[in-house]
């Protein structure tokens, strides 16, 4: 089975998705070795990683594609792409969604923001209007309908530059038109994620961002809401700061980190035995 058609399945089962976001082939790896069913390939996190910079549209899509196809390429498990606004008209839609689907990726999410987009829980946003919102959706659905094996997560940023009604609004034409998966980014409390998934069919996303606009809830509130997928884009990336930040404490004052992984785990991870054992194969 492929990636996508494994994510179909998992849609299907009875329990809520837990996705933790990855930015790197390492993270990734540390996601489906802890027993995710899945990642998400964080934005922001690929920006921070990869440029350190902010998610407002610096990164490219050619950046965004070459991190995805090397955190695909590290994985069985299905991954969850952020394809932004699409990187412009309909058809760079298109062309984005095509070279998501043959790097790897099981999903392709495309936002109605205006370019250039920025993080969901940060100031500043504009979204597109409604006929070209649609008309992104379309595209990428009819991508996949010609035979690209990738699902449609369509996202609507409406809630804080429309409000909610026309958000909902949104997210129920997109999965009218055939969007997989609907995504409501940044409701400000329960009572806006209950309204959400009350009308809107279909699998939906939260947005589990630490200090971001949206509650934390729980794994079981959220399906209990009405939640199948619960995304957390930032939480390694915020643990691996932490700990980068303690050690480099310590480092600076003399001191051996403490708390550290072990070298030999590190080898483990990254596939020193097995390295190891084609060497021995193919040794001359």
């Amino acid at each position: 089975m492929s990636k996508a058609a494994d994510l179909k399945t998992l849609l299907k089962g009875p329990d809520i998705l837990l996705v933790p976001g990855c930015y790197d082939a390492l993270t990734a790896r540390l996601i489906e070795r802890s027993g995710f069913p899945a990642g998400f390939m964080s934005g922001f996190a690929v920006s921070a990683s990869r440029l350190a910079m902010p998610d407002t549209g610096l990164i490219s899509y050619s950046e965004m594609l070459e991190q995805g196809r090397n955190i695909c390429g590290a994985v069985s498990i299905p991954i969850f792409g952020d394809g932004d606004t699409g990187y412009g008209n309909a058809m760079n839609v298109q062309r984005t969604v095509r070279g998501y689907a043959r790097a790897g990726f099981a999903c392709i999410m495309i936002e109605d923001q205006l370019a250039p987009k920025r993080c969901g829980h940060t100031r500043g946003k504009q979204t597109v209007g409604r006929e070209e919102a649609f008309a992104r959706i379309r595209a990428a659905v009819d991508v996949r309908d010609e035979g690209e094996d990738i699902l449609i997560m369509a996202r609507t940023d409406a809630n804080e530059t429309e409000g909610l009604a026309e958000a909902v609004l949104r997210a129920r034409t997109f999965r009218e038109i055939g969007a997989d998966i609907t995504f409501l980014e940044a409701p400000r409390n329960e009572e806006e994620m209950r309204y959400y998934c009350k009308n809107v069919p279909g699998p939906k996303m939260a947005n589990m961002v630490e200090q971001g606009k949206t509650p934390i809830l729980t794994p079981e509130k959220l399906q209990e809401t009405g939640y199948k997928i619960a995304a957390y884009p930032l939480s390694l990336m915020l643990a691996v700061i932490q700990s980068a930040e303690t050690a480099l404490a310590d480092i600076f004052e003399g001191k051996q980190p403490a708390g550290l992984s072990e070298f030999m785990h590190l080898q483990e991870i990254v596939g020193f035995p097995e390295y190891y054992e084609k060497e021995k194969r193919y040794a001359v």
